[in-house]
């Protein structure tokens, strides 16, 4: 039964994506939604200027029409929903405003980072105010072994760090055309294998909802992008996959399931380090994915490679969960 619910979820999601994004790409259009390409930014995007963005509008009624639908109609309302629909719409708002100040003044420059950083930690702490009402354990758990550390009122921190980490390092990935739609799907895709097994019922619902989200904008947003998600939904599927790691337990494996977005971070901190204390840079251009391109790789060539080394990634994960 649930695993016809999961399925039901994420063909609902795909549906609703799909019919979505026909409706609001030629409404983005129509306002002069277009996407502004940074000048220090590969030559060849530059042609991408003026793709309708904030189609990440699209991702987040997705996964809030299949969330509510399904666990009302076919399941108990839980807050295991609520609290994760919280931070996706939440991060998506942060998004949103940072997506609408960019396209309002037609420069590639929204939020400025303290702003974005303000409402990420508001969003943040509630969130955690709302676990504290489930009495949600503070402790961490050492994957594979017996272990777990338990970090009392340090726990607060760790989910700061995790949630705004996480949205800032997926929006670090949404670089190329489907890039983020497709890494993001085999991610939260391994997540919701995870609840599913680990019997965290609305979670790998909420799970297979963003999935099925996802693949619906990929259609539309694959090479060459209709549409981009921008910050709207870069920094509400952040937000979502590190709530999802804290409230199944798994907040280390987020690491290892979510290694693209970490390679794609660690590679801009390496060049910015490397630059200001050497006057070199280690990357032609960073984030990871600008260096391939760069480097002579088609974008399509850069998109398969990260889709594949994520699939790698999760598989490792859900091994790491399930049979260690």
């Amino acid at each position: 039964m649930l695993e016809r619910t999961l399925l039901l979820t994420l063909i609902l999601s795909f549906i609703i994506a799909v019919i979505l994004s026909p409706l609001f790409i030629p409404f983005l259009r129509r306002l002069k939604f277009g996407q502004s390409i940074r000048e220090e930014g590969p030559k060849s995007h530059q042609k991408k200027s003026g793709t309708p963005t904030m189609g990440g509008i699209v991702i987040v009624l997705s996964i809030l029409i299949t969330s509510l639908f399904i666990s009302l109609q076919l399941l108990s309302f839980s807050p295991e929903i609520l609290l994760l629909l919280l931070v996706t719409v939440g991060f998506g708002l942060v998004g949103f405003l940072d997506d609408y100040i960019k396209v309002v003044k037609k420069r590639n420059l929204g939020l400025t980072s303290k702003q974005k950083l303000v409402g990420q930690l508001v969003i943040s702490i509630l969130f955690y105010i709302g676990l504290i009402q489930m009495d949600f354990s503070t402790e961490v758990s050492i994957p594979a072994t017996s272990f777990s550390i338990d970090f009392g009122w340090f726990y607060l921190p760790l989910i700061i760090i995790m949630l705004v980490g996480a949205s800032n390092a997926v929006n670090l990935t949404d670089g190329l055309d489907g890039l983020l739609a497709g890494t993001g799907a085999i991610a939260f895709g391994a997540f919701a294998v995870l609840a599913w097994h680990a019997e965290f019922i609305d979670v790998s619902i909420f799970s297979a909802a963003v999935v099925g989200a996802v693949l619906g904008f990929l259609v539309f947003n694959a090479h060459p992008a209709k549409v981009f998600m921008g910050d709207t939904g870069s920094l509400a599927l952040g937000g979502a996959i590190a709530a999802i790691a804290i409230m199944t337990k798994m907040e280390i494996l987020l690491i290892i399931i979510g290694g693209v977005f970490v390679i794609e971070t660690l590679s801009v901190i390496i060049q910015v380090i490397s630059f200001k204390t050497r006057g070199k840079r280690v990357f032609k251009m960073s984030p990871l994915h600008h260096h391939y391109e760069l480097s002579g790789w088609s974008e399509w060539r850069v998109v398969v490679t990260f889709w594949f080394i994520g699939m790698i990634l999760a598989i490792i994960g859900i091994y790491i969960e399930v049979w260690m």
